[in-house]
């Protein structure tokens, strides 16, 4: 099978791992990893607008902005485009050192700077060319909402005893377990962090 990009440009799949063998898409828990983050994403970013233009327009003129069309980078650090700001962005990446920022964290804030420092491609900077086999043939996504009840709908929460350092009673509800005395608790001290 081949890879495809759902939603938005960018961001490809290989067919195998999100659609049945009927065309459909698989239920969200037989997709794991990867694929499964950026469906999820997906759902979001969709309606969002082009990071480029909402640089030039502003949150007041937001409806200027055009609808992003082409999705780059990991998600939580993605960078939206529409169709005229993709070449900008390939441009940076190829020409002006943006590859380097490549699985950084602040990529997406590395092109926003040099974006609104006036980075742009010249005149006739050639993007890439997209092939669209046939958009409407891909089954319609699932709804976003469902998609977040899916995620949600088999997690019942434990109650954790943090002297004993797991749940008192170990009953079927998750209710088990005291409740914590924050006097006992040294809210002063310096816990590490990751």
């Amino acid at each position: 099978m081949a890879k495809v990009s759902i939603g938005l440009r960018g961001w490809r799949f290989e067919e195998s791992e999100v659609f049945t063998e009927d065309g459909e898409f698989k239920p969200l828990e037989e997709i794991s990893g990867d694929p499964q983050e950026r469906l999820v994403r997906l759902t979001y970013l969709v309606e969002q607008p082009c990071d480029a233009c909402y640089l030039i327009h502003g949150e007041a003129a937001i409806e200027r902005c055009a609808q992003a069309a082409i999705v780059y980078g990991e998600p939580g650090d993605e960078i939206l485009l529409c169709d005229d700001h993709e070449a900008d962005f390939l441009y940076w990446y190829r020409e002006a050192g943006g590859k380097a920022h490549r699985g950084e964290p602040t990529f997406r804030d590395r092109f926003h700077e040099w974006f609104a420092d006036g980075g742009r491609a010249p005149e006739g900077y050639e993007g890439l060319d997209h092939v669209e086999t046939d958009p409407d043939a891909l089954p319609d996504p699932p709804d976003p909402e469902e998609i977040h009840q899916r995620l949600n709908e088999d997690f019942e929460g434990r109650r954790i005893n943090l002297r004993e350092g797991m749940d008192a009673d170990d009953d079927a509800d998750g209710a088990g377990g005291e409740e914590l005395d924050l006097d006992d608790v040294d809210l002063g001290t310096d816990y590490p962090s990751r």
